[in-house]
């Protein structure tokens, strides 16, 4: 499989960067913009995540090519592989479990693209408390390009906590079963472990997306919207490409009959257990 991703990984960049170019000129000829539905495509990430991720930073640009990513996986399937292998980002990944890593490591270490000089794996269980010092032992601080955040249970505390990188953008992955207004997440327990008991995924897990709106807007972030099944939110820091990438409200972003199953069906499993209004 890796020889096959050496073999069309140069295609694949040139796709990309002609894609780039095709959204910049629909800017620049003051051309309706594409939602992010339209321009959702995957190589990597779970969903559509790699396409809403190159479309954004296609309009407002790089800065350091940096991006640090909290529950990598294995490092084929999250929001920051194609980035790193197709575009030469530094990544600075971590993960909880040890197998995941070392298929990480595998992965990067095999490809021609990043063998040489690998992104920074790091087997780490990050919670509030040790959030800053374990990504700043990794070697990165200070401001960055993109931040991600999918570990299925203290999402919410963990940006909250994490103060020792300034990402342009931030992903993170919520809880859909609740409606937008809703601002609920998990206990901020060390120990706490999410409940995989739907087909769907983990339904007593992380926080609303109405919490991380809060969230984003003390500490200086837009919500830009969400993927198409709506759980994956977008966050622009203020200042950025307001012009291209406009707050949206939450509510136009849980309005696919997966997020709307999720919450008249799903939501019963979760009602009576412990949550935190933020």
């Amino acid at each position: 499989m890796f020889k096959r991703l050496d073999e069309v990984s140069a295609g694949v960049q040139i796709q990309q960067l002609l894609l780039q170019r095709a959204y910049k000129e629909l800017l620049e000829g003051g051309l309706p913009r594409p939602t992010f539905d339209d321009v959702e495509f995957s190589l990597y990430s779970q969903n559509g995540e790699d396409g809403i991720l190159w479309y954004i930073f296609s309009l407002i640009g790089t800065s350091n090519k940096t991006v640090v990513e909290i529950g990598a996986g294995d490092g084929i399937e999250n929001n920051s592989a194609n980035l790193i292998v197709n575009h030469g980002w530094k990544g600075f990944l971590f993960d909880a479990s040890a197998d995941r890593v070392k298929a990480a490591e595998t992965f990067y270490g095999s490809l021609r693209q990043t063998q040489l000089w690998p992104p920074r794996i790091t087997l780490a269980r990050i919670d509030a408390s040790n959030a800053n010092e374990t990504v700043a032992a990794s070697g990165v601080a200070g401001p960055i390009d993109l931040l991600s955040i999918d570990i299925d249970g203290l999402d919410y505390w963990v940006w909250e906590a994490l103060t020792v990188v300034e990402p342009r953008v931030v992903v993170v992955e919520f809880n859909n079963l609740w409606n937008a207004e809703a601002a609920f997440t998990v206990p901020n327990d060390p120990s706490f472990v999410a409940q995989y008991d739907s087909p769907y995924g983990a339904n007593y897990s992380g926080a609303t997306l109405g919490a991380f709106v809060k969230l984003a807007a003390r500490k200086g972030y837009r919500l830009v919207g969400t993927q198409r099944y709506g759980f994956n939110a977008f966050f622009v820091k203020n200042g950025v490409g307001e012009a291209h990438l406009p707050t949206v409200g939450p509510s136009s972003c849980l309005e696919h009959p997966f997020a709307i199953y999720a919450r008249t069906v799903r939501q019963k499993a979760v009602k009576g257990r412990p949550w935190v209004a933020v």
